[in-house]
């Protein structure tokens, strides 16, 4: 199967790249894939001979689409629901990465994937617009809701931890947010599944969640770093107030991904597993730098 991806550099592209399996990638970067420019990211599926596509670019800078919202609002919601509608008119089976932010983050049971939206801010609000696009394209797709991603490349909260953890002996984490941390490796091999089934059922199109288990929060999930790192650094709990961001964070980021195993027997991760795996590849980037 080949698959057009849009995003090189990111999370999930990089993985998406690793785990490719037989599997022939059409990769696209900044350099040839626009997001602020819907038309031309869908000429390139309309001009591409891929049998599935799948997209791995997103404004993710959460804090600051408060100021940018429209701009976050072309790449995470037109540029997407105008591939969906290249996608559509040839036929195959589009696969878009969304997130835990569509919700409000309120109680405490995990949200199923029609449990009504109400994003917090303009993040939300733009990944939100992406799925309401995607929807209305009309084709084979598949809406994959993913919550607090997780690598061993780019910026994200393992990485951040190590860091910070390797220089200070106490840190103050959040600990009344929680919710599924996922390794991007997971997403990548569940994006790539799921293209393949779409193929064959384009029945299955819908919106479905995917995010590691168990939930945990944020101050607990660091001790777990720093318990597998063996990093010998303290984690104060703090409540959000305590550590206020331009954009409202969401409370309760749990989500059923029962859904998701149903459809594409595709099981909820391990994230402390892929943790593992995570820490590896740091210990041998460090040992080939």
């Amino acid at each position: 199967m080949k698959v057009l991806v849009f995003g090189k550099t990111g999370q999930l592209a990089m993985e998406l790249q690793r785990r490719a399996g037989d599997a022939v990638l059409e990769m696209h970067g900044r350099e040839t894939a626009d997001f602020s420019d819907p038309a031309a990211c869908a000429a390139l599926v309309a001009a591409s001979d891929a049998g599935a596509v799948i997209n791995a670019v997103a404004y993710t800078a959460v804090d600051k689409a408060e100021d940018e919202e429209a701009l976050a609002t072309t790449v995470n919601g037109t540029t997407p629901g105008a591939i969906a509608a290249a996608c559509a008119a040839k036929g195959i089976p589009f696969v878009q990465v969304s997130t835990d932010y569509v919700f409000d983050g309120s109680g405490s049971a995990p949200f199923a994937p029609d449990h009504p939206t109400a994003p917090l801010g303009a993040y939300g609000r733009s990944k939100l617009a992406g799925e309401e696009a995607v929807r209305a394209a009309g084709g084979a797709f598949a809406i994959l809701r993913t919550s607090w991603v997780v690598s061993s490349h780019g910026k994200n909260f393992v990485l951040t931890m190590l860091r910070l953890g390797a220089d200070r002996n106490r840190l103050t984490i959040v600990a009344d947010q929680i919710g599924g941390p996922t390794c991007a490796a997971d997403i990548a091999d569940a994006c790539l599944s799921i293209a393949r089934q779409l193929r064959e059922a384009p029945e299955k199109s819908g919106t479905y969640h995917f995010s590691g288990g168990p939930d945990v929060s944020w101050a607990d999930f660091a001790r777990a770093i720093f318990d597998e790192a063996g990093i010998s650094c303290e984690v104060a709990d703090i409540p959000s107030s305590d550590y206020p961001t331009p954009a409202q964070r969401p409370a309760n980021s749990r989500m059923d991904n029962s859904a998701t195993e149903a459809a594409f027997g595709i099981a909820r991760p391990d994230w402390r597993a892929g943790l593992r795996e995570i820490l590896e590849d740091v210990k041998k980037d460090q040992a080939g730098a």
